[in-house]
């Protein structure tokens, strides 16, 4: 975070003030419901999908849900949180912490120099985002599950300190936010997406809440082996690595997708050959071995469940 930002961040807001002359949180700044809900309406101008602000330092945050997804990212210090009456948690600096709208967590006073921001996020401003990177994971599923309301995972925290791409896309959020840039929309947007695709390179960075369950950045490490290594992926070779049975993996795959990973990994080959057939020339044996297949008949047999047609008929089909 470059000094300017940080020098405008550290800024005692007035609220802070009035805690440091003697004051407390003024929930009614916050909410006008009964129960301490932060609304959206509060801290976003209208018409507006996304804002950031600095978290409130110098006392205790009481216990409070959101109406919107909440993003909190530690620009220095540290936070401690109790989420849903858990163990606490701490954030520290460099570290992102998304909470879903079914969460509620209350924080431990923070001092001058931990600082914080809140990005403030309604569901709609995740399309762009949620088109990148699917829901086949745990962050596009996390964000999912919250704008539904369906349940799943409270929270998850990326301890990403040292991941140089995610620190700098997230102050360029923060700079575009907070200087009000032209496009706001736009830029925010696409560089959210930029965000999610980072952090979906960090599976070995993830915690998650217990619901979650421990195995989310297995998941997530197996999701991306069929992303990025579909030809060779192998369920076994990731269990292997991370010490883990092959059904236990399989398992925690398909609790948490609804599919095995044998038809994840299907689905994305026949996906590839789709491209190739339209965009390139290979013959068809050379596209089946492209994608990693041997058995030329099981090939034909999938494409065509997954089509409704032949691999040539495909073909002509995107030819026109």
């Amino acid at each position: 975070m470059t000094e300017e930002l940080m020098r405008r961040l550290r800024v005692i807001t007035p609220e802070e003030q009035r805690i440091l002359d003697g004051g407390a949180v003024d929930k009614a700044a916050y909410t006008a419901r009964a129960v301490f809900t932060v609304d959206s309406e509060k801290l976003l101008e209208r018409g507006r999908l996304i804002s950031v602000r600095a978290h409130t330092r110098f006392a205790p945050f009481p216990r409070h849900a959101h109406s919107y997804i909440e993003i909190m990212y530690m620009c220095s210090g540290k936070t401690v949180h109790r989420i849903n009456g858990g163990e606490p948690i701490t954030v520290h600096a460099g570290e992102l912490l998304f909470l879903g709208r079914g969460a509620s967590h209350e924080i431990e006073r923070a001092e001058y120099e931990d600082i914080a921001v809140n990005f403030i996020v309604l569901p709609q401003f995740f399309d762009t985002a949620l088109e990148r990177i699917g829901a086949d994971n745990a962050l596009g599923r996390f964000i999912a599950n919250s704008i539904s309301r369906a349940g799943g995972s409270d929270f998850l925290l990326f301890r990403v300190a040292d991941v140089l791409p995610v620190q700098n896309l997230v102050e360029n959020l923060v700079w575009t936010l907070v200087n009000d840039t032209k496009n706001r929309r736009r830029i925010t947007q696409n560089t959210m997406a930029l965000l999610f695709l980072e952090l979906l390179n960090c599976t070995d960075k993830l915690a998650a809440s217990e619901n979650e369950g421990d195995h989310s950045a297995l998941v997530m490490t197996a999701l991306r082996e069929i992303e990025e290594n579909y030809r060779t992926a192998s369920l076994t070779d990731i269990a292997e690595k991370y010490g883990v049975t092959i059904s236990y993996l399989s398992a925690a795959v398909h609790s948490t997708t609804g599919f095995t990973f044998k038809s994840l990994l299907r689905r994305k080959r026949m996906e590839k050959a789709a491209a190739l057939l339209s965009g390139t020339k290979l013959s068809v044996s050379d596209i089946i071995m492209a994608v990693g297949y041997e058995n030329t008949s099981y090939f034909y047999r999938a494409f065509s469940e997954m089509y409704g047609v032949t691999p040539r008929e495909y073909r002509l089909r995107q030819r026109g």
